[in-house]
């Protein structure tokens, strides 16, 4: 069958021969998609000789420790933070990818772990991920067309005179039109954006309840970044799926997420409404993720807040609150490490400089 008669066979289902898009958003459970419950990741460290000789206790990386977060129905939620904060890791842990090394996983209120046989072929269906590097996630042996079909293939969906169709619609759905010109180039033929697009419609075949986007633009030019971030947002109204967008860049964030999450050493300090955060930080470390970014005139603000040195060695966290030694506001209370607390607003920060309503830097 040729690219024009099964772009007019399209009938605008599931792979699975379900309507694609629901006829009503109506009667959506509120229970959250995907919930997280003290999640934690450590990392064992190879010891030596030495370290025996010498009695050391075995060290952990703490990649992930002690996270609680919720990602709701048709939400797009953002993680922001340094490079090895955890970001990656979560999002690993989020799709099972990873298992944690203490609390749950549900989705929909089952713990993934628990997940048996056709199960976890069936949650691998509702959950995917984007990856960050575009020219290492995909196949350099597949065409375009193989690379969504394969998924289809593993799970025996959408087969016969409909795939073809199917496939077609998913390219354009992602930008790639007229989808019959991408079918068969490999992806050394594409750009940068056409191949993170690929990504994309690789994670849209299986029509997921959610998918996960590790930094999908941070390999990209600054031109062709707004176009991905934009086709995010809009494949998460139209799909009515829920995201999870991963980046360092809290302006890019703030585009197109309801809610962000700031990640620090393996832990959350701060989570809010997007516009919230950006404009009123809550933490000392999202107000040092705010200056940072970069502005349109040049000009440097009255009151910009610098972090002082690096990120800690993660198997050496810092007692109490981590920050601490990077922050301006210390006090007596931070050798004990806080707690997320919820303030007034909804918002909830984990710091001990919040007294009567006032932020550490007032």
């Amino acid at each position: 069958m040729d690219a024009r008669r099964a772009r007019r066979r399209w009938r605008g289902r599931h792979p699975d021969g379900t309507a694609l898009i629901p006829s009503s958003t109506t009667g959506i459970p509120q229970q959250p998609l995907l919930e997280l419950e003290h999640v934690s990741k450590h990392y064992p460290v190879r010891r030596g000789l030495l370290d025996d000789l010498r009695g050391r206790g075995r060290r952990y990386v703490k990649a992930v420790d002690g996270v609680s977060l919720t990602l709701g129905q048709q939400e797009i939620l953002g993680i922001a933070g340094e490079s090895g904060s955890g970001k990656t890791v979560i999002s690993e842990i989020m799709v099972n990818l990873q298992a944690p090394t203490r609390g749950r996983v549900l989705f929909l209120g089952r713990d993934v772990a628990e997940l048996k046989g056709p199960d976890v072929r069936a949650f691998r269906r509702q959950a995917q991920m984007i990856f960050q590097d575009p020219y290492a996630s995909l196949n350099p042996r597949f065409t375009v067309y193989r690379t969504l079909a394969e998924p289809l293939d593993v799970h025996a969906l959408c087969t016969g005179n409909e795939r073809l169709p199917y496939v077609l619609r998913t390219l354009e759905e992602c930008g790639l039109c007229p989808g019959e010109r991408y079918l068969h180039r490999y992806p050394f033929q594409l750009s940068g954006g056409e191949r993170q697009r690929v990504a994309v419609a690789r994670a849209l075949v299986l029509a997921p309840r959610y998918i996960i986007a590790d930094e999908p633009t941070s390999m990209l030019d600054v031109s062709i970044r707004a176009g991905v971030l934009n086709l995010l947002r809009r494949l998460a109204g139209e799909r009515h799926v829920s995201i999870v967008l991963i980046s360092h860049d809290l302006a890019a964030l703030k585009e197109i997420c309801a809610r962000i999450a700031v990640m620090y050493l393996g832990r959350i300090v701060e989570i809010g409404p997007a516009t919230a955060l950006l404009s009123e930080p809550l933490h000392p470390y999202s107000r040092g993720l705010i200056a940072a970014l970069p502005r349109m005139d040049g000009s440097r603000p009255a009151d910009r807040y610098e972090l002082r040195g690096e990120i800690p060695d993660p198997t050496a966290v810092p007692a109490g609150c981590r920050l601490a030694p990077r922050c301006h506001f210390r006090r007596a209370e931070c050798d004990t490490e806080p707690e997320l607390q919820d303030r007034p607003d909804g918002r909830r920060v984990a710091c001990h400089g919040w007294r009567n309503g006032k932020a550490p830097w007032q």
